[in-house]
């Protein structure tokens, strides 16, 4: 069963600023995000997960941006739609070129 809870853009943005400002408070930054997640109410994996995205978008932690994830998403999506019309005009083009074939052979 799939229990995916959405939280605003707000709740998100103010969880993870509560862990970067605070977690100098806590013996690590593990124990900052398990004690703010059980404040707002989400699990510290989620609220981790969040964290870890703010400081890739804040160019502290490797990896790819929103705005890049989002735009990589577009591509892989209008890559999918190209092949599936290259597929549908290759399929097309051999059933046109086999009924020109038979109707020559008549």
């Amino acid at each position: 069963m799939n229990t995916t809870q959405k939280y605003a853009p707000e709740v998100r943005e103010r969880a993870v600023r509560m862990v970067l400002d605070h977690q100098t408070e806590y013996e690590s930054q593990w124990a900052a995000i398990v004690s703010i997640a059980g404040k707002i109410g989400c699990t510290p994996e989620t609220l981790r997960q969040w964290v870890r995205q703010a400081e890739r978008d804040q160019g502290k932690r490797a990896g790819l941006t929103t705005t890049e994830r989002e735009r990589l998403k577009q591509l892989e999506r209008e890559n999918f739609e190209l092949k599936r019309a290259n597929e549908i005009l290759r399929k097309a083009a051999a059933f046109f070129a086999q009924a020109e074939l038979d109707r020559r052979a008549r």
